[in-house]
């Protein structure tokens, strides 16, 4: 099998800001058709810690302070016998479109040079995959475009929304950064996290689905329902490596299992493995490789499509699909509540199939 090179960069954090990265990150190590070459911790120095008022309420009940996700990294490398790189990213926002964070701490720095060392190193084209701030794709852009033109495949940026009316969290974290990238003549794909109604509105084309509870964790491979058990209870323990070894007590998961999540990312991965959401004979819903869609399979709509975009100096822009050749692409789900609907079986049967390494 021949894998997809990629470089995810997230705003993963440790204690989780959104558990959402932590579930999310599980699918480059699980899906065999992905090569995770490295990872970049995208955080922000205002949203190391949390407020109880926030108005985004995934963030209201997350106790700061946080700090990049250092040790969901090194749970994850430990539990598939891994050894992808990972660095943090610059944590201020850029003060211009052209900026390179050149004068950020040497710390912050590494996360730039890992992106840049990494696609220089590649023999194939990349892709880079975006979830939070497009902020260390932008500055490494500035510092060695041709290198970019040369080894980035495409731009997979989860962040936006599909309306011009409102501004999504992710492209708020650094606008002058998510500007930078829709004003270059980059391979862009854009999955919008909201629409005019905000991040948790249905739409055809923007990314979000709700889950509706957390209870298919348990029927996970032992070890990584411990790694999501960590995660979603937003435990801090000394004993990280140690915690996924053994049950945690119920009291500190309990909570965990009756919520509801609310997920972004799934289309970025299953466009990027190439993977496809069917409907099987027997009813049942599956995400499953290209090659394994059978003739009697009902493949869900999920595309990228050709479009045309303007984006505004605060980082909202305007879309417009078309027929002629463009770097921009655009995702279409059709039927949006169709689509969560699929989701809801097909990926927690997925989560259910990883098995980490020895």
């Amino acid at each position: 099998m021949k894998k997809i090179p990629v470089i995810d960069v997230t705003d993963l954090y440790h204690p989780a800001q959104d558990p959402g990265d932590n579930f999310d990150i599980l699918m480059p190590y699980g899906l065999p058709e992905i090569d995770l070459r490295a990872v970049v911790l995208d955080a922000t120095d205002r949203y190391r810690h949390a407020f109880a008022d926030h108005e985004d309420p995934r963030f209201r009940d997350a106790n700061g302070p946080r700090e990049p996700g250092f040790i969901p990294m090194l749970q994850l490398n430990c539990l598939f016998g891994k050894d992808v790189p990972f660095a943090a990213g610059p944590f201020r926002t850029m003060r211009s479109t052209d900026d390179t964070l050149a004068d950020v701490p040497q710390f912050q720095q590494q996360g730039i040079r890992l992106l840049l060392d990494t696609l220089r190193q590649s023999e194939e084209r990349i892709h880079l995959l975006s979830f939070g701030s497009a902020r260390t794709i932008a500055a490494a852009f500035n510092r060695e475009p041709d290198l970019f033109y040369a080894k980035v495949e495409r731009i997979h940026l989860a962040a936006g929304s599909s309306s011009p009316d409102f501004l999504e969290w992710n492209v708020n974290l650094d606008s002058h950064a998510f500007v930078r990238l829709l004003r270059s003549d980059l391979p862009i794909a854009l999955y919008p996290c909201a629409t005019a109604e905000g991040a948790f509105d249905y739409g055809p084309h923007n990314s979000y689905w709700l889950l509706k509870d957390l209870q298919f964790i348990k029927q996970m491979e032992p070890r990584l329902r411990r790694y999501l058990e960590f995660a979603f209870a937003r435990m801090v323990r000394m004993d990280f490596l140690s915690a996924l070894e053994a049950n945690l007590p119920d009291r500190e998961v309990e909570s965990v299992y009756g919520q509801p999540h609310h997920v972004w990312e799934t289309a970025v991965w299953l466009q990027v493995s190439g993977r496809r959401c069917v409907r099987r004979q027997s009813g049942a819903y599956r995400i499953v490789p290209a090659n394994e869609v059978m003739p009697t399979d009902e493949t869900l709509p999920d595309a990228l499509r050709a479009c045309k975009v303007q984006v505004s100096d605060r980082g909202t822009f305007r879309f417009e699909l078309t027929e002629e050749p463009s770097n921009f692409l655009i995702y279409d789900r059709g039927d949006a509540l169709l689509n969560e609907r699929a989701l809801n079986e097909a990926l927690p049967a997925l989560y259910q199939s990883f098995r980490p390494g020895l």
